[in-house]
């Protein structure tokens, strides 16, 4: 996404984008049932929320907390294959 309209949301991109790998997103504000299911099914009543191989990671705060130690480059480099040259 180019420009999240919450800022929550915004700062989890600027994160993932600096990291360097692709990633998939949902608007859920285009997608009123995502948006209304996710929560219960995660148990997770925010957004945004971290999804890495079918593992909930967490909300906004918890990814940025990993970005900073450097444990969410470690995760997502695990997962997401590196860029092509």
């Amino acid at each position: 996404p180019q420009f999240p309209q919450c800022g929550f949301s915004a700062r989890a991109v600027e994160a993932l984008s600096q990291i360097g790998r692709p990633f998939a997103y949902v608007n859920i504000l285009e997608n009123q049932d995502i948006r209304a299911t996710l929560p219960q099914i995660a148990n997770w009543p925010t957004f945004p929320q971290l999804w890495i191989n079918g593992e909930l990671i967490g909300g906004s705060d918890i990814m940025l907390e990993m970005f900073q130690t450097g444990e969410l480059k470690t995760l997502v480099e695990q997962y997401s294959p590196a860029p092509e040259a």
